[in-house]
C-alpha cells in the first residue's frame, strides 16, 4: 500500500505561478490540516520587475499567508526549461520520491508563457518516471506512484474539467498574491507588464465566472488527462 507523506505537491515554473493558479485551493486544504509542498523550477531571474532576492522574499511571505511550511526552490534557467528538460525531470523525480505526495499539480499547457507549458510537460514525465524501479535507482529514492496529476490554469479562459469551490478561501489567496508586490503593483520605476495592468481583476473575474457556473461565489478550474473517478455518486454533491 502506498504511503503518502504529503497531500499535495504544487509545481510552478516561477514563484507566483502556483499562487495564481490554485492559491485558493491550497488555502482550503492547508486550513483543513493537509500538507502541501510548493516546488518552483526557476527563480524567474528574467522578470521585468523585481530581483531574484525580492521575489524569493515575496514567495516566502506568500507561503506564510497560505500556511505552507515547505517550499523547494530549484535553479533551472528562466526561459530555459526546454533545454534543461532532462535535468529538471530527474530533479523532480527525486523530489516526488522524497515528499511522496498524493496529488501533483502542474501548469496547464494552454498558456501564453511557454515556460508554463514546459513545466507541465516536465511534471508529466517526472510523475511517470518516478514509478520506474530502475530510473535513478537509489536505495534512498525508491519508486513511487502519485495518485493523480492535475493541471491548474494560470493565463487563459479554457473550460476546465472540474472546479474546486474556493469561496471560503479566496481572501487568503489574494493576501498571498498581495505579497508579490514587485509583480502586481505598478510602481514609479516599474515596467508595464500584463501582471501589473489589471491582471488581478481579470483573475478574480475568472474565478467568479467559474463559481457562478457551479453555484458558488468563486472557484478555481483544473484539467486532467483522464476522467476523475467518482466512487460514491450518492455521497458526492452533484448539482
Amino acid at each position: 500500500m502506498t504511503s503518502f507523506k504529503y497531500d499535495i505537491m504544487a509545481v510552478g515554473a516561477h514563484p507566483d505561478d502556483v499562487e495564481i493558479g490554485m492559491g485558493g485551493t491550497i488555502a482550503k486544504y492547508t486550513r483543513l490540516g493537509k500538507k502541501v509542498v510548493i516546488v518552483n523550477l526557476t527563480e524567474a531571474e528574467l522578470s521585468s520587475n523585481g530581483t531574484v532576492e525580492i521575489r524569493q522574499k515575496e514567495a516566502e511571505n506568500a507561503c506564510e499567508q497560505l500556511r505552507i511550511q515547505t517550499r523547494v526552490q530549484l535553479r533551472f534557467p528562466d526561459r530555459g526549461l526546454l533545454a534543461s528538460r532532462q535535468q529538471a525531470t530527474d530533479e523532480l523525480v527525486t523530489l516526488i520520491r522524497q515528499y511522496r505526495p498524493r496529488l501533483v499539480f502542474a501548469p496547464f499547457h494552454k498558456d501564453r508563457h511557454p515556460d508554463h507549458g514546459h513545466c507541465g510537460d516536465i511534471c508529466r514525465e517526472a510523475v511517470f518516471s518516478a514509478t520506474i524501479k530502475n530510473y535513478l535507482p537509489l536505495e534512498s529514492s525508491k519508486r513511487f506512484y502519485v495518485q493523480a496529476l492535475y493541471y491548474y490554469q494560470i493565463n487563459g479562459t479554457s473550460q476546465p474539467d472540474f472546479l474546486i469551490d474556493i469561496s471560503g478561501d479566496q481572501e487568503t489567496k489574494y493576501k498571498a498574491l498581495a505579497c508579490f508586490k514587485s509583480q502586481f503593483n505598478q510602481e514609479t520605476n516599474s515596467l508595464k507588464t500584463p501582471l501589473n495592468s489589471g491582471y488581478i481583476d481579470l483573475l478574480q473575474a475568472r474565478e467568479k465566472l467559474l463559481g457562478a457556473e457551479a453555484g458558488t461565489s468563486a472557484a478555481e478550474g483544473f484539467f486532467c488527462e483522464k476522467p476523475p473517478l467518482i466512487h460514491d455518486l450518492l455521497g458526492d454533491s452533484i448539482k
